[in-house]
């Protein structure tokens, strides 16, 4: 049975954020991610999510310029102090909310520096957060995002993801968006790369819009993700301007039918 969490900084953004997590409750989601928080306090947080019988399942740790357009931290010479800083911070609030997951944004390739030397500096950085996070229970993810959308992205690929240090507690993001935009077949990664995968993400090709709005088969992928051992959560991350969640409904009936039956 698929576990779906609502990302609240994508989906319901049309709303304010304390609507936010009550429409996620109307619609029938019993989970939220936030890629970024920190603009909330950790009260304000745990209001909003106890109103509305809600667990904040995944957060990003902060990414310093990426937003921007800059290279983030993660993967950028010189900036390791700042990311080893905003790690705490992200320890702070993932402790606090009960988080599950956080994740890792490797971020682009900064200007003057090479790719060899990016991604020995992003090696470090996500065995820092693995230590880390791992003490507290807590998985630590590191997502590939399509180059499209995030031209010189260092991780984009599932063969990047692969070549990327081992460590018990460093888990894969897949986002289902970013990695058909890749070309990534997505039947065969997520059957022979599902124990990888520390927190799924999902949004329909090539608009990132709601399932069904473009050309990925999301029944066969619903179907097949529920009959992945795969035991996380899978988050619906999609741009959303108007609360659009009518494949949500037909999903959870489903689920529910074939619970009662089992």
């Amino acid at each position: 049975m698929l576990k779906l969490s609502a990302n609240l900084s994508m989906l319901f953004a049309h709303l304010p954020w304390p609507q936010r997590f009550a429409a996620a409750h109307a619609a029938g989601f019993q989970a939220v991610e936030i890629q970024f928080p920190y603009e909330h306090s950790v009260q304000q947080l745990q209001q909003w999510l106890g109103e509305n019988q809600l667990k904040l399942v995944l957060i990003n740790a902060p990414a310093g310029d990426l937003m921007q357009g800059g290279s983030g931290l993660a993967g950028t010479p010189g900036r390791k102090a700042e990311f080893a800083a905003g790690l705490q911070q992200c320890l702070h609030y993932a402790t606090a909310l009960g988080v599950e997951a956080v994740n890792i944004l490797p971020g682009r390739l900064a200007a003057g520096c090479s790719r060899e030397q990016a991604i020995a500096v992003l090696h470090g950085n996500l065995l820092l957060a693995a230590d880390t996070l791992g003490r507290q229970q807590i998985r630590t993810t590191v997502e590939a995002i399509n180059r499209h959308d995030m031209p010189d992205f260092l991780i984009s690929t599932l063969s990047e993801l692969q070549q990327l240090p081992a460590h018990a507690n460093l888990y894969w993001q897949i986002d289902l968006y970013h990695m058909a935009r890749m070309g990534e077949a997505l039947e065969p990664l997520l059957r022979q790369h599902w124990q990888r995968i520390g927190h799924l993400q999902f949004a329909d090709v090539p608009g990132r819009g709601a399932p069904g709005s473009g050309a990925l088969d999301f029944a066969a992928l619903f179907a097949q993700l529920a009959s992945l051992p795969y035991a996380y959560w899978s988050g619906a991350e999609y741009r959303d301007t108007d609360g659009a969640v009518q494949w949500l409904q037909p999903l959870l009936a489903k689920q529910a039918m074939n619970g009662q039956q089992g």
